[in-house]
């Protein structure tokens, strides 16, 4: 009786927790959904064998920001997996400058940000943008607000860690308990956050356009649209 009263507590707990964890999740999604998130594409090599020529990688990516300008310059980003393109990144050789680029998109390019966001309709991004190449041989996307070369800084950390639910695992008596584990994170969809340490500045709009160019402005994804800003729309009191 008291082992069947325990398990039926204990799938409870783990309604009760996925619950609120996907509650918690949802409402995230609709805070970040208001407030304007900047668009960028990373650019990598796929690497296939030793003999056969690297093919490009391209991805529009969910979330990106820069974290750190010392003691060195890094930006963050995460992929979900299984994906190629973080798979790219994981097996990228580690003695180059770079093994990929972040490109900060423009006002200019949301037809960019879909081509790389859905490999479904456009398998072949590439053939439809036009692009440099770095001193690596990664895509530069012409027209974009700015280019990163970047270096992997860290191994990517896996984010179904139990150790990101903040609970205290060395004063926890369940620690180790696969079933209370999995009341923390039930077996989902899961990414991969990778940190890199900027070695180059490709491309800056501003060297090369007016700043009334649109590709000097920013392309947001606010409320599920493409948009971007202008400074002539902020008021006198609102400067920083």
């Amino acid at each position: 009786m008291l082992a069947r009263d325990l398990q039926r507590h204990i799938v409870q707990r783990a309604h009760l927790s996925t619950t609120t964890n996907n509650e918690v999740k949802k409402r995230l999604r609709s805070l970040l959904r208001e407030s304007a998130q900047p668009v960028a594409v990373v650019t990598s090599l796929l690497h296939f064998n030793d003999t056969s020529p690297n093919d490009y990688h391209g991805a529009t990516l969910s979330s990106f920001s820069s974290i750190a300008l010392d003691p060195y310059p890094l930006v963050a980003f995460s992929l979900r997996i299984p994906s190629r393109m973080a798979t790219s990144l994981r097996s990228a050789h580690p003695d180059p400058p770079s093994n990929m680029v972040v490109n900060i998109l423009s006002a200019t390019q949301a037809p960019t940000a879909v081509l790389f966001s859905r490999p479904d309709l456009h398998p072949n991004p590439f053939q439809e943008v036009e692009f440099t190449l770095n001193r690596e041989g990664i895509p530069v996307l012409e027209g974009c607000l700015g280019a990163l070369s970047c270096k992997l800084a860290t191994n990517p950390m896996l984010l179904d860690d139990p150790r990101f639910s903040g609970r205290d695992f060395e004063n926890d008596s369940r620690s180790g308990d696969a079933e209370s584990e999995n009341e923390i994170f039930p077996p989902s969809i899961t990414s991969e956050l990778f940190i890199a340490r900027v070695t180059n500045i490709e491309r800056l709009a501003l060297d090369e356009a007016d700043t009334n160019d649109p590709q000097t402005m920013p392309l947001l994804y606010h409320r599920r649209n493409y948009l971007t800003c202008s400074s002539k729309y902020l008021l006198d009191n609102q400067k920083p």
